[in-house]
Parts: C-alpha cells; sequence; structure tokens
C-alpha cells in the first residue's frame, strides 16, 4: 500500500508532476496569447501597407523611419536601445 502511495504523489507520473505540467502548461498558454495578439497587431499594420488599401500615415511614418527623414522644425531625440 506504501509502494502504490508513494508512487501516486511521487515519479514521472505523479500528483506533483502532474501539477507541475499544468502550470508550465498555463504559462505556455499565456506565452502563446501574448505572441497572437503581437501577430495580429502586426498583421493590421501590414494589411493598412497593401497597395489596394494604402493608409498614408502609415506610409510616411514607415518612410521617414526607415529612410531617417525628418521635416523642417522638427527636433530628433535618439534614444540608444
Amino acid at each position: 500500500m506504501a509502494y502504490f502511495a508513494y508512487h501516486t504523489i511521487e515519479g514521472d507520473r505523479g500528483v506533483w508532476a502532474w501539477i507541475h505540467l499544468t502550470q508550465n502548461l498555463q504559462a505556455k498558454q499565456d506565452e502563446m496569447l501574448k505572441i497572437q495578439s503581437d501577430r495580429q497587431e502586426l498583421e493590421s499594420r501590414v494589411a493598412l501597407l497593401r497597395p489596394d488599401n494604402l493608409d498614408p500615415d502609415l506610409l510616411e511614418e514607415r518612410a521617414r523611419d526607415v529612410l531617417n527623414y525628418g521635416r523642417e522644425n522638427e527636433y530628433l531625440v535618439i534614444q540608444q536601445r
């Protein structure tokens, strides 16, 4: 009886392993939800840059960012990452 009680709690398929796997699963699901929301945000920004649905403000933002252009009388604050 003690043998079965011990292996019910300890071991690869015991209660402690089940609790650990449940916590690990919850952490991975939270990570997956965050990644999915990041992906949806990126997909929506990419959709605004498609030729059939071009957003001029986003296009200007990306062009200024990539080409390092600025307008006259604008100040540029450079932050190191």
